[in-house]
């Protein structure tokens, strides 16, 4: 985010908290265009290493609070439909983690959630990932999101704090969970808002003047989140990716580290750098991990659909015997080019459920929706 940026937001937030009422510490209008009251947030603002603003829009009504930390943490309590949650923040960041990791016990993934919350808790659930209050008990194992949390659905801000907080529970444990960037996570971060759910946009972006973008920004606490996010990573030799990758990456020599560390960089690019730069219209086009589509089908003028031996080009660059991808709707979890290639983004609309790729002891497992385990290799 670029200084003149910075401080139109500062500005904006200053006007907010220059209307708040001392006594409820609220502030705006009600909702024209949705029927149902609208509660939505909380949107972490980083005013400074002391300070954190919290945007809430509650029963279509406006909250910014201020909470300040402890030295070490922020601990911010919830103030709406949230009020039994608490949010505790680094005050020195998040660093970013490995991205390849061995012997682990048991990896389990989902993706393309895309808001729909209770379908997300649901498959978590069945899965024995969390418990019925959603807290961790997955113990060591990791958990895998594999891209694409943001838009269509309705509960995208609770998916991202679920998975925010359950990061951390597992890190307590000696689990991991790694929520990996796809290309709705791109869009929303880089304004386009073309599957954006109308809640947001007449909700919290109508109320408080602020750009979806600039609430996943820089300065908030989920953007500085999703900007130490993966685009790849790889776990017991079996790599993970939203939309696949292209034979083309092998011959640019692009390794999964170059990928990820890029793919960051060019996230915050404005349209000038991203039109001028070879490199990332690459990485974030229509061949790069996040919207590639070539392994179920060709795309005239850009790429052909990847054959065996291109696979094995990908596996031996890559060393890894197994790919997991999203991104591409299938009717069901399954697999491709002789078992070595996992689709996992299932039409849950029409199932009725999410379903989950279970990776223990060097076996591959479908989870349904109640939990049954279905072996696949």
């Amino acid at each position: 985010m670029n200084f003149s940026l910075r401080c139109l937001l500062i500005m904006q937030l200053a006007a907010l908290l220059l209307c708040v009422m001392p006594s409820s510490g609220v502030c705006g209008s009600q909702a024209d265009s949705l029927t149902a009251p609208i509660n939505d947030g909380p949107y972490l603002y980083r005013n400074s290493d002391s300070s954190i603003i919290a945007i809430y829009l509650c029963n279509d009504t406006l909250l910014v609070d201020t909470t300040y930390s402890d030295g070490n943490e922020f601990h911010v309590a919830g103030t709406c439909h949230d009020s039994g949650s608490e949010y505790v923040v680094p005050v020195d960041g998040f660093r970013i983690k490995a991205y390849e990791y061995s012997g682990v016990s048991q990896v389990i993934s989902i993706s393309d959630v895309h808001g729909e919350y209770e379908y997300m808790v649901e498959i978590l659930q069945n899965s024995g990932v969390v418990d019925s209050s959603l807290n961790w008990i997955w113990g060591d194992g990791h958990l895998v999101v594999d891209g694409d949390i943001f838009d269509r659905g309705d509960m995208t801000t609770e998916c991202l704090w679920l998975l925010y907080r359950l990061e951390q529970e597992a890190a307590l444990h000696g689990g991991c969970v790694h929520v990996l960037l796809g290309n709705h996570e791109e869009m929303v971060m880089t304004g386009d808002n073309r599957y954006v759910h109308d809640k947001y946009l007449n909700g919290i972006v109508k109320h408080s003047r602020i750009d979806l973008k600039d609430l996943y920004g820089p300065y908030t606490i989920l953007g500085q989140w999703l900007r130490t996010r993966h685009t790849i990573i790889i776990i017991n030799d079996v790599l993970y990716v939203h939309a696949g990758l292209a034979p083309s990456f092998v011959d640019s020599g692009l390794t999964a580290a170059k990928i990820n560390d890029a793919v960051r960089r060019y996230i915050d690019f404005n349209s000038l750098q991203y039109r001028l730069d070879r490199d990332a219209r690459q990485l974030l086009g229509s061949t790069g991990p996040l919207w590639y589509r070539g392994l179920w089908q060709a795309k005239e003028g850009y790429y052909e659909k990847a054959t065996d031996a291109d696979i094995d080009r990908i596996f031996g660059f890559y060393d890894v015997t197994s790919m997991v991808v999203g991104h591409t709707n299938m009717d069901s979890i399954m697999t491709h080019y002789d078992g070595r290639v996992f689709a996992i983004d299932v039409l849950y609309e029409d199932l009725g459920s999410l379903q989950a790729l279970l990776w223990q002891d060097g076996i591959f497992y479908r989870v349904t929706g109640s939990g049954e385990l279905v072996r696949l290799k």
